[in-house]
């Protein structure tokens, strides 16, 4: 049992299923949260019997919005997401007064590139951090990579492009560069493999017309924890680093536990 001085109860106000499996929910907004793009928060369900489970989950959602947004998959058996995937509008869940997290831009000093690489629900944290203009001024190119096995979870493909829009720099829209990769379906001009193998192989810096350069990329990983770490290792044979406050470098991945 989570001390109930560290949460506050909020209220569902609107549910969009994806998938069967894939879904997005916002809640109100605690007074007085506030988080940095990029980082998470711990959130509870409570269970039949009275016990509470907690997950740690992304926000989609930007710091300037009034809701909290968050993307999930429904996990087979999972104690927390298939009770979940139980509640809809009106309903509530518990989120912790304190969001964490390193998958920040300001673990990076420099750069010209910013390469947001996601599988599933690791999208998340690069929709909150494309909703605000900070990165758009700060980057001349956004590569935003989101891999997935069937083109129906390509989520908020069609809220992508509006990004530029909605952080108010809509002449910087150029700089993005959507990657949609889908591993089980074969689509004219979709890459069709996993990232690690895309990148192995150079179609990934192929097909978006950037090399991963020491000097200009920056790098953020999110995801499956194997794809974190497989991608994470395969940069570090370029030379690439994981940025540290002390030691920075180009790569920052999340770690939720």
């Amino acid at each position: 049992m989570v001390d109930k001085a560290r949460y506050t109860t909020e209220t569902i106000s609107d549910w969009h299923a994806w998938t069967p499996k894939l879904f997005s929910f916002r809640t109100t907004r605690p007074d007085g949260f506030h988080f940095v793009p990029g980082q998470f928060v711990r959130l509870g369900v409570e269970k039949a019997d009275g016990t509470q489970v907690w997950r740690p989950y992304s926000m989609v959602s930007a710091p300037r919005h009034d809701y909290l947004e968050f993307y999930s998959i429904v996990v087979p058996h999972g104690e927390f997401t298939t009770e979940l995937a139980r509640l809809g509008g009106g309903d509530k869940v518990m989120v912790n007064k304190v969001p964490l997290g390193f998958l920040t831009l300001d673990r990076f000093e420099g750069g010209g590139e910013l390469w947001m690489l996601s599988t599933g629900t690791g999208l998340a944290p690069f929709i909150s951090m494309l909703y605000e203009a900070d990165a758009w001024r700060r980057f001349e190119k956004l590569v935003l990579v989101h891999c997935v096995r069937e083109s129906v979870e390509l989520a908020y493909r069609n809220v992508i492009p509006t990004l530029a829009s909605d952080a108010g720099v809509p002449e910087l829209a150029g700089r993005l560069v959507y990657v949609p990769v889908v591993t089980r379906e074969a689509l004219p001009g979709v890459l069709g493999h996993r990232v690690t193998r895309l990148i192995e192989g150079g179609e990934l810096e192929a097909h978006v017309g950037l090399d991963f350069d020491l000097e200009r990329s920056r790098v953020m990983i999110c995801g499956n924890p194997e794809m974190v770490d497989d991608t994470h290792a395969l940069l570090k044979t370029r030379g690439f680093a994981l940025s540290k406050r002390a030691a920075p470098g180009q790569i920052a991945v999340e770690q939720y536990w």
